[in-house]
């Protein structure tokens, strides 16, 4: 009796690991395609998720803007911030909107070769 216990544990043990190496195996290649499908339908989307071309200026323009929209969309935050500045809120929110444009300074420019 203990050998057929045995040989009915490996045997369910030996199942379960095949099907599940079978399913992960099968899995991986699809996750991959998923993911990237995911991510192109995102870059396309969204502009400040990037692409493979981002240059660094880019991406910085991209970081700035996202922060000020975060903070023009926090009230308390922009309380905080015409406190500190010891402006209104309504200038505070115009100054943020007008950083938007160009928050980094004009764009540099480009090398001939690109």
């Amino acid at each position: 009796a203990e050998y057929g216990k045995q040989w009915y544990q490996r045997r369910v043990r030996g199942v379960l690991n095949y099907y599940t190496n079978y399913y992960y195996k099968s899995n991986l290649s699809m996750d991959r395609y998923n993911f990237q499908s995911q991510l192109e339908h995102l870059q396309s989307k969204y502009i400040g998720t990037g692409h493979s071309d981002t240059t660094k200026f880019e991406w910085l323009v991209n970081q700035h803007r996202d922060s000020f929209a975060s903070y023009v969309g926090n009230y308390p935050l922009m309380d905080y911030f015409a406190l500190v500045e010891n402006e209104s809120k309504a200038r505070v929110t115009f100054n943020l909107l007008e950083k938007m444009l160009q928050p980094c300074g004009p764009p540099p420019e480009k090398p001939d070769w690109m």
